[in-house]
C-alpha cells in the first residue's frame, strides 16, 4: 500500500481520537513507513514535554500501518506487547516515527519503532508484538 492510501485508512480503521492526532504518514515500503507526528498542545504535560501516551499510540499506529504495507490491505490484528523505551524528552513542532517489520508470521508478527525528535536524534524505541487474526 503507498502512503495516500495509508493515510485514506486512518480514520476508517482506528478510534477518532486517533484519527485526530494528526499523523501524517510521509513514505511506505512494503513493511516499513514514516510518519509525521505534530506535537500538539493537547499532547504536552506539565513538564513542557509530549506525554508518553502520545508516543505509544503513535507508535502503535505506525506498526499497524508497516503491516498494512506489508500486506497490502488490513487485516484483523491486536496488540499482544507493546514495550517502549523513552530515552530523550520530546518537544517543538513534531516528530518522526518510522515503524519497520521485523518478522511476520502466520500467527505473529514483531515490529520495531523509532521516534525521532526533529533534529533526527532518537528519542523514544519500541519494540511490539502482534497476534494476527
Amino acid at each position: 500500500m503507498n502512503a495516500d492510501a495509508l493515510q485514506a485508512a486512518i480514520p476508517e480503521i482506528f478510534a477518532p481520537w486517533i484519527a485526530q492526532m494528526g499523523l501524517e504518514v510521509q513514505t511506505s515500503e512494503p513493511g516499513l513507513v514514516s510518519l509525521r507526528l505534530p506535537i500538539k498542545p493537547d499532547f504536552v504535560h506539565v513538564g513542557g514535554v509530549m506525554c508518553g501516551q502520545t508516543a505509544m499510540a503513535a507508535a502503535d499506529t505506525a506498526m499497524v500501518l508497516a503491516m498494512m504495507s506489508q500486506l497490502g490491505a488490513f487485516k484483523p490484528m491486536t496488540t499482544v506487547q507493546l514495550q517502549t523505551s523513552f530515552l530523550r524528552p520530546l518537544s517543538g513542532s513534531h516528530a518522526t516515527v518510522q515503524a519497520r517489520v521485523l518478522r511476520s508470521g502466520k500467527s505473529l508478527a514483531f515490529g520495531s519503532i523509532d521516534i525521532l525528535d526533529e533534529q533526527g536524534r532518537l528519542a523514544v524505541q519500541a519494540t511490539t508484538t502482534y497476534a494476527l487474526l
